[in-house]
């Protein structure tokens, strides 16, 4: 967990963040870089070296649709079984949740993130022609090939990520945070109770 400063200079940050995940719950901004821009804009202030971290960020976005939004939980929760669905849909290929909807800060109007690690990235669009799925192919930041397509009203983002990433990546000790299916069926179970 971080630790915010309390500083006086560290007041402008704190607002920064707290209006930025004001604007991510109520406007549906997505984007971390996008809604600190707008939240530094709408302050007045000028734009700093030291803005606040995706972490920070996403941490007073949870704390706010906990607080202000009371149907987040349920949202939450719907998200993931549309997820699980998704991903049962792509049993095969072992997929992973990754973002917003696995850690907890996505909206109702938030994307659901998977993650396939495969060699064959083919198969994967011979899965989404299979099962019928209407689906776009779409080029992430990082450059990998994503599939774009909707289940039960939801977008799904599948990306696909060549296989010796996933082994290097643990190796190394820098995965994302991320969930097989069964973690997040554990995940839905938990929150039930």
């Amino acid at each position: 967990m971080t630790t915010r400063d309390r500083s006086p200079r560290g007041g402008a940050r704190e607002q920064i963040i707290q209006l930025a995940a004001r604007l991510m719950a109520e406007e549906h901004i997505d984007d971390f870089g996008l809604a600190k821009r707008k939240a530094i804009k709408r302050l007045g202030l000028p734009e700093g070296k030291n803005l606040p971290s995706n972490e920070e960020l996403e941490i007073a976005l949870r704390e706010y649709r906990s607080l202000f939004l009371p149907d987040h939980g349920a949202e939450l929760a719907m998200l993931r079984k549309k997820a699980i669905q998704a991903m049962q849909l792509f049993g095969e290929f072992k997929p992973y949740l990754v973002g917003s909807v696995l850690t907890g800060s996505a909206g109702p109007h938030s994307d659901i993130n998977l993650v396939v690690y495969t060699d064959n990235d083919k198969a994967v669009e011979i899965r989404c022609l299979n099962l019928g799925l209407d689906y776009r192919s779409e080029s992430s930041k990082a450059g990998y090939p994503t599939l774009a397509f909707y289940v039960d009203g939801s977008l799904v983002r599948l990306s696909i990520r060549p296989e010796n990433e996933e082994r290097h990546t643990a190796r190394i000790g820098e995965a994302p945070e991320r969930a097989r299916l069964a973690q997040v069926e554990g995940m839905l179970l938990a929150a039930e109770v």
